[in-house]
């Protein structure tokens, strides 16, 4: 059978899909150059039969056309990251037993080594396609299909694996969730290595028969300016997003903010997700936009599980409510189910939860709990919703005898007039078991005394929650996604 991602293609070959830096592309050519690049794969074998392609290409249709070729030659997609070293690349390559690897020309560079060394077969998208298309493998929805690389808080990534149907469901579950129509037009500015930016964006908009409009990648005059010019419905980002955008319509004139003001007037949802939205950013983006940013939750290995509502009241510093066709529970040390107002482990259960971690079946056991999978974040339900107080190993600090969020005290020092950003972490004490310290970002020409610092905070407070030590920094350690790389910053402190 044809999977259902490509029969929807067909019935909206007319329509524009893709609109990127190599021009506007419609479902058709879409699907015809993807037929071309499964040929080309498949190089007179029948199906690829779940072989791993690796591939290396910036945002754009190149990129669309090749992960779907690659599925329909009946391979599994393993996409790399443009930001990524040499030897993060060829970890993923190798881990994932990738036996072709496809690149842009940018990156030949790069990648025509590793593949010489490894003896695998290299392809550019540069390279002539096969005029006809071939009879293409008829490919069940149960199939693996995608191998996404995430950093857990120790070791080496694991390759999440997901098959067709996880993302069917992982899709179907946000289009009805958010609305998503034939309609949309949404512009995409996230890396394509991360689920954010592949399923979110790129597979809800083409799923609906919507448009993806695509940047290269991020360049904040560059957003703001597709953004004046009108015309989008939908917009999704990571709070450090966000903030360069505040910060870029606080550095314009009266006229041009009321331009770019106009423009995101103009959308129907804007979303926010990837990493905690502080609640200062929330407000700040508000005023400019005039939209309160739909939050909401999800993982590479879950897909999203909880999400503010499309219609409806949204509460700042909140997650919102299980997602269509989504179980999610909330359970204690011992695994039992905890009272409304509890912090628990979220443990989800849905179609869209990944089928293993590659080739790690011990990890992927360890993973679950009587079908539910563990994700390793802590939460609380207040009213009906859920906040999430960060990750149970570096966000929960155990500290004389409490357990502290490091997100909660992150809001009340973003609130310090002179703190720019932080990020707290718990540091090894003999004493205390770990120590609340916080990396600061202080805006420009401040210095802040450890003692004015605390007196401020304790204020604010629980006193075992008040930071023992400050460090100011020029700017936080993150990822790719923006997120804080919390044990990168927890070595500052054991550098002092």
């Amino acid at each position: 059978m044809n999977l259902p991602l490509i029969d929807r293609a067909k019935q909206n070959e007319d329509k524009i899909a893709i609109v990127a830096s190599e021009g506007a592309f419609t479902y058709h050519d879409l699907l015809q150059i993807s037929a071309q690049i499964a040929t080309k794969l498949l190089d007179n074998v029948e199906d690829l039969q779940e072989q791993r392609v690796a591939f290396l290409i910036p945002s754009g249709f190149h990129y669309v056309a090749t992960q779907w070729g690659i599925w329909r030659a009946g391979g599994i997609a393993v996409p790399l990251c443009v930001s990524h070293p040499k030897p993060e690349l060829d970890y993923a390559i190798a881990d994932s037993g990738a036996s072709i690897i496809i690149a842009h020309p940018d990156f030949e560079t790069v990648l025509r080594p590793i593949a010489q060394e490894r003896n695998l077969r290299f392809i550019l998208t540069s390279e002539t396609l096969p005029e006809a298309a071939s009879l293409l493998p008829e490919i069940d929805i149960n199939r693996r299909a995608l191998i996404l690389y995430t950093s857990g808080t120790t070791g080496k990534p694991k390759g999440v694996v997901t098959t067709h149907q996880n993302i069917q469901a992982q899709v179907t579950s946000l289009i009805s969730a958010w609305g998503w129509t034939l309609s949309d037009r949404i512009l995409h500015v996230l890396p394509l290595h991360h689920i954010h930016g592949i399923i979110n964006v790129l597979t809800c908009a083409l799923w609906a028969g919507a448009q993806c409009h695509m940047l290269a990648k991020f360049d904040v005059q560059k957003v703001w300016d597709r953004i004046s010019d009108g015309g989008l419905t939908l917009f999704m980002a990571v709070p450090t997003i966000y903030v360069k955008l505040i910060a870029a319509w606080e550095n314009a004139d009266s006229d041009r903010q009321k331009i770019m003001s106009d423009g995101c007037t103009k959308m129907r949802l804007m979303v926010s997700g990837s990493a905690a939205l502080p609640v200062q950013v929330l407000e700040k983006w508000k005023n400019i936009s005039g939209h309160f940013l739909l939050e909401r939750y999800g993982m590479t290995e879950i897909g999203m599980a909880l999400s503010n509502p499309l219609q409806g009241e949204r509460f700042a510093g909140y997650v919102g409510k299980p997602l269509p066709q989504v179980e999610v529970r909330l359970v204690d040390e011992s695994g039992n189910l905890v009272a409304p107002g509890i912090p628990g482990e979220i443990q989800i259960k849905s179609p869209g939860v990944f089928l293993e971690y590659w080739q790690k079946p011990e990890a992927t056991a360890k993973a679950f709990r009587d079908g539910w999978f563990c994700t390793g974040d802590f939460a609380v339900v207040e009213n009906d919703n859920y906040r999430i107080l960060g990750r149970m190993s570096v966000d929960i600090i155990k500290t004389g005898g409490y357990k502290v969020s490091a997100l909660e005290i992150e809001e009340v020092l973003r609130t310090h007039p002179e703190i720019q950003d932080c990020a707290v972490v718990g540091v090894a004490d003999a004493e205390w078991g770990e120590r609340v310290c916080a990396a600061l970002v202080l805006k420009s020409g401040i210095n802040l005394s450890l003692e004015t610092f605390r007196s401020w905070t304790k204020e604010r407070l629980a006193v075992y929650k008040v930071p023992t030590q400050i460090l100011a920094v020029e700017e936080l350690p993150r990822n790719a996604m923006g997120k804080v790389t919390k044990p990168s910053v927890a070595q500052l402190f054991e550098k002092v």
